[in-house]
């Protein structure tokens, strides 16, 4: 039996990319490095990563990173 945020999530992957709340993801992650002081060495860890738009920004910044979510359809589109 799937877990109920399996079940809310299952086809939420494909649209999740185009909700309004993803269009700042650029931004966001200049904020993270600034917080950060650009610090490559600094390990980041993406709780709640969703399909991954921080984590696979922050990583085309040279960034290592590590992204976990409970929504393995999620998880799959990242």
């Amino acid at each position: 039996m799937k877990q109920w945020y399996e079940e809310l999530f299952e086809n939420y992957a494909i649209k999740y990319d185009q909700e309004g709340f993803t269009h700042g993801t650029v931004s966001e992650c200049d904020f993270i490095e600034q917080e950060i002081n650009c610090d490559k060495n600094i390990r980041i860890l993406d709780i709640g990563c969703g399909t991954g738009r921080h984590s696979i920004e922050l990583a085309k910044r040279g960034y290592q990173v590590v992204g976990i979510d409970l929504s393995e359809s999620l998880l799959n589109r990242a």
